[in-house]
């Protein structure tokens, strides 16, 4: 079980400027000096209304001096001072601290045989973004009543992590430019995918392509950029592709890609500019 760390005492050189830490710090300051104001004024009141026991002490004051005075030589106010605010702050920090305690720090459970935390291993995070899980692609056929759009880029993910690539992380989602998900080859080129989670009689056209065309070099740095749909694409969507370097990945495709007896769209790109291919 991970434990949050509580803010330890900071030495004299690492102090930062705090301020609750200051604000408690000039309190206590002034709780003193309205001490100091008050014995001040006391003493004056009673040199007034008894002069002999104010001169009695006077004496007696100069005389405890007198006796001390080796040590009076080492008399220094400022070094008092000093040690006096280093008190105060030290004082203003502590209090700082019990201040800042969380309250959950207090109340954590302890490790047990139950719940999902047992036997002391936190469960593994998450794949893909904002903390979404990635969900296993289903046919291809059913992904257009089995997942909603999120669902189906966060599976596309999954595709590429379990091909062994890295970095993959879901993008997609408002002023996304048109990226949906991102990694890295195992090659180590940087891979940028478009979703279309269409059903089967609505191809993706030659704006769409374009709309992602004029992004995914440009402002993602793709080094492999890919539209992957489950339906297919118009002619002149396909030209455009095959103009800017973009790859197309049909619904057979992708099908044929979960399968895994297809190649990755990394892996066509490879294809598509091999002259031995064609």
């Amino acid at each position: 079980m991970s434990q949050r760390a509580r803010p330890g005492r900071r030495a004299a050189g690492e102090r930062r400027f705090d301020l609750r830490t200051t604000a408690l710090f000039f309190l206590l300051l002034a709780i003193l000096l309205c001490v100091l104001g008050f014995l001040a004024r006391t003493a004056v009141r009673l040199a007034e209304q008894r002069p002999l026991w104010a001169a009695a002490l006077a004496v007696l004051a100069v005389g405890v001096a007198l006796l001390f005075r080796s040590r009076w030589r080492r008399f220094s106010a400022a070094r008092y001072a000093r040690r006096t605010a280093e008190v105060l702050e030290e004082a203003a920090e502590e209090a700082s601290d019990s201040l800042r305690t969380d309250p959950a720090d207090e109340a954590e459970p302890a490790s047990g045989t139950d719940g999902p935390g047992a036997g002391g291993a936190a469960p593994p995070a998450p794949h893909g973004h904002g903390g979404r899980s990635t969900a296993p692609l289903p046919p291809v056929a059913d992904c257009a009543a089995e997942l909603d759009p999120d669902g189906f880029e966060q599976a596309v993910a999954g595709l590429c992590a379990r091909d062994d690539c890295r970095a993959v992380e879901v993008v997609g989602g408002a002023g996304d430019l048109g990226a949906d998900v991102t990694a890295v080859t195992p090659d180590g080129r940087r891979l940028v995918i478009q979703c279309k989670r269409y059903t089967e009689g609505n191809k993706v056209g030659s704006q769409d392509v374009q709309r992602f065309g004029g992004t995914c070099f440009t402002v993602h740095g793709a080094d492999v950029a890919v539209v992957v749909t489950t339906s297919g694409f118009t002619a002149p969507a396909l030209a455009y592709a095959h103009e800017c370097g973009i790859v197309c990945v049909n619904g057979q495709e992708l099908e044929e890609w979960r399968r895994g007896t297809g190649p990755g769209p990394w892996e066509r790109a490879e294809i598509a500019t091999d002259p031995a291919a064609f």
